[in-house]
């Protein structure tokens, strides 16, 4: 099939969809349908037709609206109305409100900050399109930026695109994309490799799920670029087998992409051949680790692998392999679209573009976002997330995933980007973000991660096989009491030892939680320590 044929297909569908006067939009994703979404989906199906209006309104399940908490949501277009926690037994009422009067009990205030305050450059088709759709896609600007790629520039273009737009790797180490796929293009060998790390395991964490169950032919677009860019013609999309509805939409993506030319032997006529196969994760927290992954993809126990060399020299089979992560992948095609000077102008000096995140824990608005590099905590915690619940007063927002570190409120107007993170110790990570209120024993939250990652460690290094689990019965024995300063201080040694001695990066980070909540929740530790100094109150 060629491009004008895929046009014409676009253009059909759209056709088809502007014969409408309404559209309804679902949400399908796994937040929504966890409460019985396809139900509500199944209702308004069959409430259309019981009050003879099939053929002005249209049902259409799409992908994550964003705001979780409010779920299951269904927008109205185009009255930009947007329902919250609606059931099956409303679509009698909600399909007769179409046209008229909003139903004001079930609304959700769309103009609020979380919406609004929001800037969507991969979340842009969530919630929009059918993401089981190629035609919705298409109408999306779809395959626009492939095209554009195949047929007008070269190899060496596309990585200049990508380096000059700045961005940089999403996947939590913040590695220049550009300089990544320039290293892949130039490395010898005879097959190379592209492979999409959707390994997303943090607790929390639900970013590249969203992005898989609601936009699927962005990342195969994507994937698809960067292997025309270093010269491949196969990848894998790597996703752990806990998510089923974005591995299923994934499968759905890759047989309509072969069957419209779009993936296969000589894509779209331009005598370009790329292939794509899914491989699936058994849940193991280290595969997200790039030689670990790589690993699990041949067959072996995932395990970490000393590096260098370094996948774009020595990867997946010995070959050369370029490895991004589903976000960084998701922000390819908008970028060869628009140009790197639009993404570029978003966000900071050193950090580009947007990202996302997924707000968790004792917060009002939990759920998934998008905003500016550069954002401050405050605005995402008490604007866009709306403040914590209840009565409790904010206490610490940890970001990074289980080796991420605890940042206090103090330090609340600090700007979200990669340095800014580091500097307080911790990390911007894939994107995860649990807020916490003074209910909350930083003792307890730091044992918690910890216990996470003596669990999750791969157990080929000493450090952080047996450091995790050392580090883990220390704090397990300070929050019962029990434990003395030899141990406050052994556990500090532990963290510097575990840090600087791991294999790989989740032994190397496995202390951040503990080293950032002693920072600045320090007197929470002495408070359960038995010969602790006793702290004077400050002079008024």
């Amino acid at each position: 099939m060629t491009y004008d044929e895929l046009a014409e297909l676009a253009a059909e569908s759209r056709e088809k969809q502007q014969q409408y006067k309404y559209c309804l939009r679902v949400c399908m994703a796994a937040g929504c349908l966890s409460q019985h979404s396809d139900s509500i989906k199944a209702a308004l199906e069959d409430e259309v037709k019981a009050q003879g209006r099939d053929h002005e309104i249209q049902i259409k399940g799409v992908g994550c609206l964003g705001l979780c908490a409010a779920g299951p949501l269904v927008a109205v277009e185009p009255d930009n109305v947007l329902y919250e926690k609606v059931q099956a037994e409303d679509a009698p009422a909600l399909i007769a409100s179409i046209g008229k009067e909003p139903i004001s009990e079930l609304r959700c205030d769309e103009k609020m900050p979380f919406f609004s305050r929001q800037t969507k450059i991969v979340l842009e088709n969530s919630g929009v399109i059918d993401p089981e759709s190629l035609e919705d896609y298409l109408n999306a600007d779809g395959y626009k930026g492939l095209y554009r790629v195949l047929t007008e520039m070269s190899p060496s273009e596309v990585i200049d695109e990508i380096m000059e737009s700045g961005l940089r790797g999403r996947g939590g180490a913040g590695y220049p994309t550009g300089l990544k796929w320039a290293t892949v293009a130039k490395a010898s060998g005879d097959v190379k490799y592209v492979i999409c790390n959707g390994d997303e395991g943090d607790p929390g964490a639900f970013m590249d799920r969203s992005v898989l169950e609601s936009d699927p032919y962005r990342i195969l677009e994507g994937m698809t670029i960067a292997g025309y860019a270093v010269g491949s013609n196969r990848g894998y999309v790597y996703v752990r087998a806990e998510y089923p509805l974005a591995i299923d939409r994934l499968k759905l993506a890759l047989r309509q992409a072969k069957r419209n030319n779009l993936l296969g032997e000589n894509i779209l006529g331009t005598g370009f051949d790329f292939n794509l196969e899914i491989r699936l994760g058994a849940g193991a927290y280290v595969c997200g680790e790039e030689t670990a992954l790589m690993g699990s993809i041949e067959g072996h126990r995932g395990t970490p692998r000393p590096r260098p060399p370094y996948p774009a020299d020595h990867g997946l089979w010995g070959q050369p392999t370029l490895i991004n992560n589903v976000e960084t992948y998701a922000n390819i095609a908008p970028i060869i679209r628009n140009g790197s000077a639009w993404f570029s102008s978003i966000g900071t000096e050193s950090s580009k573009g947007t990202k996302v995140f997924a707000l968790a824990g004792q917060v009002k608005n939990t759920g998934l976002i998008e905003v500016p590099m550069g954002i401050s905590l405050r605005e995402i915690v008490e604007v866009i997330g709306g403040g914590t619940t209840g009565s409790g007063e904010f206490k610490a927002v940890q970001t990074g995933g289980p080796t991420g570190g605890c940042i206090p409120a103090e330090y609340l107007d600090v700007p979200v980007d990669y340095s800014s993170l580091t500097r307080l110790g911790s990390i911007m990570g894939s994107g995860g973000m649990i807020i916490m209120d003074k209910t909350s024993s930083m003792v307890d939250v730091a044992k918690y991660f910890m216990e996470f990652c003596k669990s999750e460690s791969c157990g080929k290094c000493i450090p952080c096989r047996v450091g995790t689990a050392q580090m883990y019965g220390l704090l397990d024995k300070i929050s019962k009491g029990q434990a003395t300063m030899a141990d406050l201080d052994l556990l500090e040694q532990l963290c510097d030892l575990v840090r600087n001695a791991s294999l790989c990066g989740l032994g190397g980070s496995a202390p951040n939680p503990i080293m950032s909540t002693l920072k600045y929740f320090r007197s929470e530790y002495l408070e359960k320590i038995i010969d602790a100094p006793v702290l004077e109150p400050a002079a008024e």
